[in-house]
């Protein structure tokens, strides 16, 4: 049976399977921290200013001005400012995540393959360079996204403590609620997309090497897997399309909180 160009085959005819890439967690740690510090220090800053303008008696607040214009006036300043501050970082560190994670994810799959007695040398090619630059953009996206919603979210708070005539510490305890569901987003966000930017890596690269075939393995892992993805574990799928679930053609580590990931398949040319 004659291989196609580019296409590994076993060299001992017998079909091989991979050990599996997972995603890096020190890549998804270093990735955690740096988001999460940036929602903290948003947290230190609202609060400050907040209480800062809460507080503020005539004739401190000018004449004309009143407490709930001066707090909305307080949180425009800050979220202009704030908001600026996730857009300066959102692309260094969305270009620092997906080197990290595209580079983590080529050096496990190289290390899995030279196991079973390959040697191959990855490049950046035009497919590899499409996927790395798309997830640096979805990754600023959603680094802008962390800012916008909960600056959204905290207007709206200050705004209804203000024309409830709730006092500076109802206010305060309702901040550090919506603080602590933006500090879980940013967790998941980081470690959903290491996720993905790993199964990404793992694909391309597959197709590289003219890997066709793929199993899907469940992660066992999550509160709440999906019960689709735990049947699928064990099936292989095409490489090129996925797996048909739940309606849809995916592939392993795609879809929100999907932690499977994909092995791969290396024909034997004794199949």
């Amino acid at each position: 049976m004659e291989k196609p160009v580019g296409q590994l085959v076993s060299p001992t005819g017998k079909t091989i399977v991979l050990p599996v890439t997972h995603p890096n967690a020190g890549v998804q740690a270093d990735y955690r921290k740096r988001l999460l510090r940036l929602v903290d220090e948003m947290h230190k800053s609202i609060l400050y200013w907040l209480a800062a303008t809460y507080r503020a008696k005539p004739p401190e607040l000018a004449q004309d001005e009143s407490p709930a214009m001066a707090l909305s006036i307080a949180m425009k300043r800050l979220g202009r400012r704030w908001q600026k501050r996730f857009d300066e970082h959102s692309g260094t560190d969305a270009r620092r995540f997906a080197d990290s994670a595209l580079g983590s994810a080529d050096a496990s799959l190289k290390q899995r393959l030279r196991e079973k007695g390959f040697s191959v040398q990855f490049n950046m090619t035009r497919e590899m360079n499409d996927a790395y630059q798309a997830v640096i953009s979805e990754n600023v996206g959603l680094i802008r996204s962390i800012s916008e919603q909960h600056l959204q979210q905290v207007q709206g708070l200050v705004m209804r403590s203000v024309t409830q005539g709730r006092d500076l510490e109802s206010l305060t305890k309702q901040l550090e609620q919506r603080y602590q569901i933006t500090r879980k987003r940013a967790a998941f966000i980081a470690r959903d997309q290491n996720n993905k930017a790993t199964a990404v890596v793992t694909r391309v690269r597959q197709q590289g090497l003219g890997i066709t075939q793929a199993r899907w393995m469940h992660s066992r892992g999550g509160k709440h897997p999906r019960k689709s993805h735990q049947e699928a574990d064990g099936k292989a799928y095409d490489v090129s399309k996925g797996m048909f679930i739940d309606g849809a053609w995916i592939r392993p580590g795609e879809l929100p909180n999907c932690r499977c990931v994909s092995q791969s398949i290396i024909p034997g040319f004794e199949d």
